[in-house]
C-alpha cells in the first residue's frame, strides 16, 4: 500500500488550497490581520486555475461580489476577520434569505473594536447566532488543526450547494498561522442537486429571480418557513461532533478550535494520572451538537466549558444540559491564548476526586 505523503503548510494557504481545490473560482477580500495569507495565496493561485480574484475596496463590497458570483453559480468564497465580517453580515443575511451558498472564512482576532490582531473565540455569538437581521442561520465549522481545515473546507463547499446557504469556517489567529504537516487528501464532488436557479441566461426557458426582498402579501413569512425547515434539516443531519475519554468521566470539558486542542492535552495529563476526566469537541457550532452532550447529563457528571472570550458557547451548553448537571465556565477574553499547563491547573482544581467513585 503506498503512503499517504504529508505536507507543510501554514493554516491559512491551507484553506485557500483546498477552497481551490474544491472548486471554488472567485473569491472577493479586503486585507486584515490575521487571514491576509488567504488573499495573498489566491492572488496567485486562482489565476492558474482560471478563476476570479478580487482585492475589493471594502469588505462590504467583498461579500456583495460574492452574492453576484454565487447567483451566477461559481463556487464563491470570501475571508477576513472579526470586525470585518463584522461589516459583511448585512449581505450574509442577504444570502441566506436568496438561498445563495457561499463560504465565509473568519479567522478571529481580539474584540470588541478594533481590539487586537491576536487570536481570540470571541465571535461564536455572531457566527452561530446569525450575526445580521432576520431569522436565518448558518452552517458553521470550527477546525482543530490543519487536517481539519483542509477536509473542512472540501465539506463547507459541498454543504453550502446541497442547502443552498451561506457557510462558514470560524477559525483562529492560531490556526490561521500556525504551521504542520497534513495529508492533502484529494477532493471528490459528492452528488449534489443540480443548480437549476442559476442566472445564466434565460435562453428557451422562463426568466429566473433571486432575490431577498418580499413584498406580497404572506410571502415573506412563507420563506422563512422555508428557511426553518431547512434548518431543521441541517439540525437533524450535520451535526459533527468529537468526544475524548467522555464515557465514565466526571468532569467533562467541552471546548471548540484552537482551545480545544490546547485543553485535549491537558485532559490526556489529568486522565494519565488517573483523574476521570474527558473532552467534547463541537466540530459544527451550529448545529450544536445539543443531544450529544445531553447524554452525558447526569447528577454525577460536572461540565466545564473553556473558551477564549467571556463565555458564549457556554451558554448553548447550559441549554443543552438544562439544569441536570453543573456547568462551569474558563476564559480569557481579549486575545489571550491558554496554556495546556494553565488549563492542567485550572481542570486539575475543579475536579473532585470525591465524585470519581
Amino acid at each position: 500500500m503506498q503512503k499517504k505523503n504529508k505536507v507543510l503548510m501554514k493554516g491559512n494557504e491551507a484553506l485557500a488550497e483546498a477552497a481551490v481545490q474544491a472548486g471554488c473560482r472567485f473569491y472577493a477580500g479586503y486585507p486584515i490581520t490575521p487571514q491576509n495569507e488567504i488573499p495573498e495565496y489566491l492572488s496567485s493561485r486562482m489565476q492558474e486555475v482560471s478563476g476570479v480574484f478580487i482585492q475589493a475596496e471594502s469588505e462590504l463590497a467583498a461579500i456583495n461580489m460574492v452574492y453576484g458570483a454565487s447567483a451566477a453559480g461559481v463556487r464563491s468564497m470570501t475571508s477576513s476577520s472579526s470586525p470585518g465580517i463584522s461589516l459583511k453580515q448585512e449581505a450574509i443575511s442577504f444570502l441566506a434569505a436568496a438561498e445563495l451558498p457561499a463560504v465565509i472564512v473568519n479567522m478571529q482576532r481580539g474584540g470588541p473594536g478594533l481590539g487586537n490582531i491576536t487570536a481570540s473565540q470571541s465571535d461564536y455569538f455572531q457566527a452561530v447566532k446569525g450575526g445580521g437581521h432576520g431569522d436565518y442561520r448558518c452552517i458553521v465549522y470550527s477546525p482543530y488543526n490543519l487536517q481539519e481545515i483542509w477536509d473542512l473546507t472540501f465539506r463547507a463547499f459541498d454543504k453550502a450547494d446541497q442547502y443552498r446557504t451561506p457557510v462558514i469556517i470560524l477559525g483562529d489567529g492560531v490556526v490561521g498561522q500556525m504551521m504542520e504537516p497534513f495529508i492533502r487528501k484529494p477532493y471528490r464532488m459528492p452528488r449534489l442537486p443540480k443548480k437549476d436557479w442559476v442566472l445564466d441566461g434565460a435562453d428557451g426557458r422562463s426568466p429566473r429571480v433571486i432575490k431577498s426582498l418580499f413584498m406580497g402579501q404572506g410571502e415573506l413569512e412563507e420563506r422563512n418557513r422555508l428557511l426553518q425547515e431547512k434548518y431543521s434539516i441541517i439540525r437533524r443531519k450535520e451535526v459533527l461532533c468529537e468526544e475524548y475519554a467522555a464515557d465514565d468521566a466526571r468532569l467533562i470539558i467541552i471546548a471548540f478550535g484552537i482551545a480545544a486542542r490546547i485543553a485535549l492535552s491537558a485532559v490526556k495529563e489529568l486522565r494519565s494520572e488517573g483523574r476521570k476526566i474527558g473532552l467534547i469537541r463541537p466540530v459544527t457550532l451550529y448545529p450544536f451538537p445539543e443531544m450529544q452532550i445531553a447524554a452525558h447529563a447526569t447528577g454525577r457528571t460536572r461540565f466545564m466549558v473553556i473558551e477564549m472570550n467571556a463565555g458564549q458557547m457556554v451558554e448553548d451548553v447550559r441549554l443543552a444540559v438544562n439544569g441536570r448537571s453543573e456547568v462551569l465556565f474558563y476564559g480569557r477574553p481579549g486575545g489571550a491564548v491558554f496554556t495546556p499547563e494553565e488549563l492542567y491547573r485550572k481542570i486539575g482544581a475543579v475536579y473532585s476526586p470525591g465524585r470519581a467513585k
